[in-house]
């Protein structure tokens, strides 16, 4: 014991090197939605649709296809992927915009059910940039020695809190889940984030209105709406900046890049963020929103493990990742693929 009550150095975990992606797992429901499907009840046309935003489809989750499912199933292929076994996972950090249960939260539900039984786990809420929002997290805490492997994953059913009916938001958004599995690496593999928000916009992208006070009925629930202008100018504006900042903090160029998966909210959105980088011929642009459209959370895991499974990308090439949405929040940053 220390005398007089003086403080004692505190014992850490041994840092490491660095962290990496170590496996990429998805989870698309089965139920395909075209655009002729959703035009209907918004006076719209296929036509529209894909001019507007560039989608042609969507998933829809069934009725058991819960964000909670969704994840672990997502999950597992990733762990599979990487070779880690379930017990082996010591954080789970699932970021969803789409999870109506507040309390109690959804990631030590995912853990349980992944095998991963004694992990620490906690939802994270950076709404469509909370993928990589949590994957900065991972990467600090194992580079900081707190954890060994952690499991990442997006998971939304954006068709629980979007209205069918409204013209600006009911046929930009689908369902799903990705996932990863970072863990330690000899040399940083994951690249310093570069992220921020601007809380005085926060009104962009927002809920009709709050949640009923204790005791309160509602007929209707909040629905998710969305000034699209506003946030399409603001997206193509912040894309740009933090992800040439990402690049700089990695110490890398675009040249260097195998991909660039941004946050899949809108075609004209990722082809506007593309060109402005002026990204040479050989960088893959993901372009998942065309058939999964807007899955929040779960866009970037899900446009990342799309680029893998066709074997679009190499091995061990690097991709700049970059979320952005409601907060008005923003996260890039460059990780080196699996």
């Amino acid at each position: 014991m220390a005398a007089d009550g003086a403080a004692r150095g505190l014992s850490v975990p041994a840092a490491v090197p660095g962290a990496r992606i170590l496996g990429v797992g998805a989870y698309r429901p089965s139920r395909v939605v075209p655009n002729a499907e959703v035009a209907a009840a918004i006076d719209s046309s296929d036509d529209w649709i894909r001019r507007r935003s560039g989608i042609a489809t969507r998933r829809f989750a069934a009725p058991d296809d819960t964000v909670v499912d969704m994840a672990a199933a997502a999950s597992l292929k990733a762990l599979a992927q990487a070779g880690i076994a379930p017990d082996a996972v010591d954080t789970v950090l699932l970021a969803s915009m789409s999870q109506l249960t507040q309390s109690p939260p959804a990631a030590p539900r995912v853990a349980h059910r992944i095998g991963a039984v004694s992990a620490g786990a906690l939802d994270v809420g950076a709404a469509c940039a909370g993928f990589v929002h949590a994957l900065a997290t991972a990467d600090s805490l194992i580079r900081s020695g707190t954890s060994r492997h952690v499991v990442v994953v997006g998971s939304e059913r954006m068709t629980d809190i979007v209205d069918p009916t409204d013209r600006g938001t009911a046929f930009l958004f689908g369902d799903g889940a990705g996932a990863v599995v970072v863990g330690p690496a000899d040399e940083p593999g994951i690249g310093p984030v570069v992220w921020g928000s601007e809380g005085d916009r926060h009104g962009a992208i927002a809920h009709s209105g709050p949640w009923p006070a204790p005791g309160a009925s509602v007929t209707v629930a909040p629905t998710l709406r969305m000034d699209g202008p506003a946030v399409f100018r603001w997206a193509v504006a912040t894309v740009p900046v933090a992800a040439r900042a990402a690049l700089a903090a990695a110490g890398v160029d675009a040249g260097d890049l195998a991909a660039f998966v941004p946050h899949q909210a809108n075609l004209r959105i990722v082809d506007g963020a593309a060109a402005a980088l002026r990204l040479p011929p050989h960088v893959v642009v993901a372009r998942d929103v065309v058939h999964t459209a807007n899955t929040s959370a779960a866009s970037v895991p899900l446009a990342l493990e799309e680029l893998i499974a066709r074997g679009a990308v190499p091995r061990r090439g690097l991709a700049l990742l970059v979320g952005f949405g409601a907060g008005l929040s923003h996260a890039a940053q460059v990780v080196a693929l699996p």
